[in-house]
């Protein structure tokens, strides 16, 4: 197998991207994501993965639970802020209208698709990215949208980079 192949592959598919935040009693977080999927039909089930590198994945393994914001294609604007800048050193939250969701996680007003779940598992095996499993405990949706896909933020510069170690 030939990384070009892969990559091809995975380029084909172009991804819709979400926001995913968590929140501890001392900080909240959150990040552009692009792997994430539906792993579970009965028990509902959502599963994210988050780089080692980011501040957003420290925080997560904290949190009790996550938000998962389905972005559409005009919050462009909120994938550059959560994907370009790192929490290590910005407030991504500031200016931004949030509720706290269940169990504490920052849910964005602006995003009006969005489930919070309960963080139920943690899959690491080796690689750069950490699968959290949650299961969803609230959700809201106005109905049917066009998500904001990985072509579309293309040129959107990451706050870390993907070989970059864990903190």
């Amino acid at each position: 197998m030939t990384d070009d192949a892969f990559d091809g592959i995975m380029s084909s598919l172009d991804a819709p991207l979400v926001v995913v935040t968590a929140a501890t009693a001392q900080e909240r977080a959150g990040c552009l994501v692009g792997f994430h999927s539906q792993s579970s039909i009965g028990p509902e089930w959502y599963c994210v993965w988050l780089s080692k590198a980011n501040h957003t994945y420290r925080v997560a393994l904290r949190a009790t639970h996550l938000a998962v914001h389905f972005l559409t294609a005009a919050d462009l604007p909120l994938a550059e802020r959560f994907g370009t800048l790192t929490g290590d050193r910005s407030n991504k939250f500031a200016g931004l209208p949030v509720r706290q969701g269940p169990g504490g996680v920052p849910v964005l007003q602006r995003c009006p698709h969005w489930l919070v779940g309960t963080r139920t598992a943690v899959l690491d095996e080796g690689g750069d990215h950490v699968c959290l499993v949650i299961e969803p405990v609230a959700a809201h949706s106005e109905g049917p949208f066009e998500p904001l896909r990985l072509a579309q933020a293309a040129d959107l510069e990451p706050g870390h980079d993907s070989a970059e170690p864990p903190a």
